[in-house]
């Protein structure tokens, strides 16, 4: 039971992912308001004209990759940087969408240890 919970809420992830990417090269989603601050912000990713594209690639993929059970193991490790990055700047520039941000780092964190034995000979060098 537990593995099709997890299965589901990774199909929801991955297509959530996927829909932040797509909305990164696409814009069919519209903007919220936002403060002085998140407007400097948003100012210093465009400058950085890489940075938005390579993450938008990394949640496509990784979003693909973490909903399809037989590529869970290495999406989840793909994702997890780009979900860092999310939950700090929800932390410390946007803390009112912190709950959604949680429960996605939660699933994220689930997908890891679900498939933790996959990782063993990585660590361990073999």
């Amino acid at each position: 039971m537990k593995n099709k919970i997890l299965t589901v809420l990774c199909i929801l992830f991955g297509l959530m992912m996927v829909n932040a990417g797509l909305n990164k090269f696409f814009h069919y989603m519209p903007m919220p308001e936002m403060s002085e601050e998140m407007m400097q912000i948003m100012g210093a990713y465009m400058t950085l004209k890489w940075i938005l594209p390579l993450v938008a690639v990394v949640e496509i993929i990784g979003g693909i990759l973490i909903a399809i059970p037989k590529t869970r193991a290495l999406g989840a490790l793909m994702i997890f940087p780009v979900m860092v990055g999310i939950l700090i700047h929800h932390a410390v520039w946007d803390p009112s969408g912190i709950g959604m941000v949680l429960l996605l780092f939660a699933i994220n964190i689930w997908a890891i240890v679900a498939n933790w034995n996959k990782y063993k000979p990585i660590l361990k060098g073999e």
